[in-house]
């Protein structure tokens, strides 16, 4: 098999999928043959303790393509899918080679979508084709509308075939997509793809060329981020510093100086983590009060041991209404759900 760094015409193939995705990357595989005439990069949202190897070994018993982890500095071939590492981004390089990194996260996620879609359609332009998959909340729809303003070419999994239809759906209402199908007939399409002539590569725009840099750490600003948005009044639940509000294209995203980047669904969500976090460092902390104000009103007598009585009931008041508060199934949406 040659080494391939642009594909025999030209394309490359990036897909991402997230809750569901194992089930529909096996259906989605076993439809293409070991002579597959591009190289395929995939990122499946896994936790940063997961190795990967469950679905590389799923992958690779459909015998046709050749399924293998991503290592940094790699070129393509023809007929190799490409799995983003856990915990690590997978993204392309300026020189065509794989690039894996430890950037920050985005969307909730390393790996995650967004940062995979933009480099190769800062690559490779209107030569990607770019395919979502199952999967909670909207990773990939901004990856989605940096493939088509570049030129490049956009398929969702019918929503209604999808186990987990936000991503695809998400996608559908925010970005220009080309095809919407279900599995059993991506396959097909893809060949269809793949023969036809490529269309004609467009500039990059500026705004995609300076997310694709931060993501790959060339980049990481303050007139960066000031050129893609304004200062906005909240802080990155990442890393804790400014956020801006990027207002290129129709879809609302944030990011930080240092590269953690939010659709405003997944910060909804991650705010609403950070909230139950602090809530529960807080019931800990007005239990221990309230214990040693016990234990302290024991030892004492009279007014202080009125006072430390008071104040015990005072905190079971907060802990109360804290434990309240845990209690309520107020998500929002179904949409919190992590990933």
């Amino acid at each position: 098999m040659t080494i391939n760094k642009a594909g025999p015409s030209g394309k490359v193939i990036v897909i991402g999928t997230s809750a569901g995705g194992l089930r529909a990357l096996k259906t989605l595989i076993h439809q293409l043959q070991e002579d597959f005439p591009a190289p395929i990069l995939v990122v499946q949202h896994i936790s940063a303790d997961a190795t990967g190897d469950v679905l590389l070994d799923a992958l690779g018993q459909q015998n046709n393509l050749k399924c293998q982890h991503a290592v940094n500095g790699d070129d393509l071939r023809d007929g190799h899918l490409y799995l983003a590492p856990s915990d690590h981004h997978l993204m392309m390089g300026d020189d065509r080679k794989i690039l894996v990194t430890k950037g920050a996260q985005e969307n909730r996620s390393r790996p995650a979508i967004d940062p995979l879609f933009r480099s190769a359609a800062v690559v490779f332009g209107s030569k990607v084709i770019g395919m979502l998959l199952t999967g909670y909340l909207d990773d990939g729809t901004a990856g989605m509308i940096a493939i088509k303003r570049c030129g490049g070419t956009c398929i969702v999994q019918d929503p209604a075939d999808a186990e987990y239809p936000d991503m695809p759906a998400n996608a559908l209402k925010q970005a220009d997509i080309d095809f919407c199908v279900p599995l059993p007939e991506m396959g097909g399409l893809l060949y269809q793809l793949l023969a036809a002539k490529a269309k004609k590569d467009t500039p990059v725009p500026k705004d995609i060329l300076i997310e694709a840099k931060i993501a790959k750490r060339v980049l990481s600003d303050l007139p960066a981020v000031n050129a893609l948005g304004d200062q906005v009044p909240f802080n990155c639940p990442g890393c804790g510093g400014v956020l801006w509000k990027v207002d290129k294209g129709p879809l609302t995203r944030y990011r930080c100086h240092v590269g953690h980047a939010y659709t405003a669904q997944t910060l909804i969500a991650e705010q609403t983590l950070k909230i139950e976090e602090t809530m529960w460092t807080a019931l800990r902390m007005f239990e221990e009060r309230r214990n040693l104000l016990t234990t302290f009103a024991r030892e004492q007598t009279g007014a202080t041991r009125k006072s430390a009585l008071e104040r015990a009931e005072l905190s079971q008041v907060h802990i109360d209404r804290i434990k309240a508060i845990l209690l309520t199934d107020d998500k929002g949406t179904t949409q919190d759900t992590p990933t």
